[in-house]
């Protein structure tokens, strides 16, 4: 072998040696998931990111970091979608709601009232086929689906008490922006007042709205208890969350490190589901304990009244969310021996 070979041979050796270095530093480089979100820490959904935070980063052992930034301390409920999609956050979990606007209106579905008789067929729609033809619905843009979080059964708040139906009528009440909680509140007879979550207590304070709807975990570690007189627990409605990824960074991440998210979502997952129902009780309990609010649950006669008054909104409201996906659920609900119409 010639010096010149001999040479080259070793540049050769030296930069393919530099090059597997590389490689190897960039495949351990850190993984930073920023994960946003609206609400409190300690609640259901706060808890659950918490959760998928530490089971992240023990799966990977420390090669994703997983950022955590609740309340709104990065985007307020109508930016974070956004963001998402320029891939200033990685990670949301937002309330169904939000897709409406975002053109997936088949998401409002889970904003009619009484469409989920209890909590067994709620399950089978979103672990079921129904919740995961939803999620395919997002990947056109650009947004992947990973689990559905639950958080519970909606009560109303206002500073007036909530017994009849006729007690809505002229009162401004919060809602998402969603074409469907807003037919739900006309129904009432109320009139719905779109806001930003992290603005509510803000608005109820100052009169800007007179009342709105939420779990009571939400009610509570927001402090709304403070600024409204009444509560009624209805049990109307519900407020679950999709637990949403960019698509162009989930997948540019190696397989071996997808699959480690995967497995630390589906604990989070159980463990969000799990302890939601008791979040709720417990803030229900703290709220009746401040003495700040009155709390009232609705009789057999009461719920009767407000089902009759609500559930047109399912046929009003059939050509946006689609009629194909009501019966779907009906059938469901069917399946676990409960009629819903």
């Amino acid at each position: 072998m010639t010096i010149i070979t001999m040479r080259a041979a070793l540049t050769a050796c030296a930069f393919a040696t530099l090059t597997l270095s590389a490689t190897m530093a960039q495949a351990q480089q850190t993984i930073v998931i920023k994960f946003s979100h609206v609400v409190a820490n300690d609640t259901p959904k706060g808890k659950g990111a918490e959760r998928f935070k530490e089971l992240a980063e023990k799966a990977t052992r420390g090669r994703v970091k997983v950022e955590v930034y609740p309340n709104s301390t990065l985007y307020k409920d109508k930016e974070e979608l956004e963001a998402l999609q320029l891939g200033s956050v990685q990670m949301l979990a937002p309330s169904l709601a939000k897709f409406g606007p975002l053109g997936a209106r088949e998401f409002e579905v889970f904003d009619l009232p009484y469409i989920f008789p209890n909590k067994a067929v709620l399950k089978r729609v979103t672990e079921g086929p129904i919740g995961q033809g939803l999620f395919q619905r997002l990947e056109s843009k650009g947004i992947k689906g990973l689990a559905y979080w639950d958080n519970g059964m909606k009560v109303m708040t206002a500073n007036r008490p909530l017994h009849k139906v006729a007690d809505f009528r002229a009162l401004k009440m919060r809602i998402q922006s969603s074409k469907v909680l807003d037919e739900q509140f006309r129904a009432l007879k109320a009139n719905p007042q779109v806001l930003a979550f992290s603005e509510v207590y803000q608005a109820m304070q100052t009169g800007v709205v007179d009342g709105s709807e939420n779990t009571p975990s939400n009610v509570y570690t927001q402090k709304m208890h403070e600024v409204q007189s009444n509560l009624t627990v209805s049990d109307h409605g519900y407020i679950g969350y999709a637990v949403i990824v960019n698509k162009k960074f989930w997948e540019s991440l190696p397989a071996d490190v997808r699959s480690q998210l995967e497995g630390a979502m589906k604990e989070a997952t159980i463990y969000a589901n799990t302890i939601a129902q008791k979040e709720n009780d417990d803030a229900l309990e703290a709220i009746k304990a401040s003495g700040k609010t009155k709390v009232y649950y609705l009789s057999e006669d009461e719920k009767a009244e407000w089902r009759r008054a609500l559930l047109p909104v399912h046929k009003s409201m059939a050509g946006r969310v689609g009629q194909d996906l009501i019966d779907a659920i009906y059938k469901e609900s069917e399946a676990a021996g409960v009629k819903v119409n």
